[in-house]
């Protein structure tokens, strides 16, 4: 499972130039994915009567198995869909899909990918320390999940965000930060000279709970409160 870092969002954010006609529907295409962490099939095949962009603003994705669910919208986001609608005209009936390409017809699952793509290849040829990552809809995907984590988000909250049917495919990011937080505590071990010994981090109750999988939901957060979406 692979996932983007928040500056590397940005940057490839960054890549969407101002000006071109296609900037307005691929900015409110990227930040509905990052926003909802959707799945590229509910975003082909969203329509306008599943936006709601007055404040608070939000969306309902069909997802998996029929099954509603409806993801609170940024007002960033909600004003890259309005703008992205205004450039398509008024009056716009609504069955109508959100995202469409050159013809007006619906965007595939393969043309949302393929503008992903783009961008990401204009990214990793601009920036020698871009991620290893192969950045696709689905990385989106778990982006948004592992940024809302980081960001206190309860594990619960985040399984209906995303629109899981079992707690367990939501805890496999928990997973994944709780072995980050160990392996940059691996890097900070003390060097002492004479015999090795036990890092003294280990002997350390409350920490090692804190570490603790059990308890990700409720600890991940806190050392990121300052990061908020």
């Amino acid at each position: 499972m692979t996932f983007l870092g928040r500056d590397e969002v940005q940057a490839m954010f960054a890549c969407i130039p101002a000006q071109h006609r296609l900037s307005s529907r691929d900015r409110a295409l990227l930040m509905l994915l990052y926003n909802t962490g959707a799945r590229v099939s509910e975003v082909a095949h969203l329509k306008l009567e599943q936006l709601d962009l007055r404040s608070p603003a939000r969306v309902r994705l069909l997802g998996k198995g029929s099954k509603w669910r409806t993801c609170p919208l940024w007002n960033q986001t909600a004003k890259a869909l309005q703008a992205m609608l205004d450039e398509r005209g008024t009056n716009l009936p609504p069955e109508s899909p959100v995202f469409v390409g050159a013809s007006q017809a619906p965007m595939t699952r393969f043309g949302i990918y393929k503008r992903i793509r783009h961008y990401a290849k204009l990214w990793e040829a601009s920036s020698p320390a871009a991620s290893a990552a192969r950045a696709t809809p689905h990385v989106f995907r778990h982006t948004t999940a592992v940024h809302l984590l980081e960001s206190g988000v309860e594990i619960n909250v985040i399984r209906g965000w995303l629109g899981h049917i079992n707690l367990e495919t939501t805890n496999r990011y928990a997973e994944i930060t709780i072995r980050m937080k160990a392996e940059a505590l691996k890097l900070c071990d003390p060097i002492v000279a004479g015999a090795p010994r036990k890092p003294a981090w280990q002997d350390d109750a409350s920490l090692l709970a804190w570490l603790s999988p059990s308890d990700a939901a409720k600890t991940l957060g806190r050392m990121f409160k300052r990061l908020s979406l």
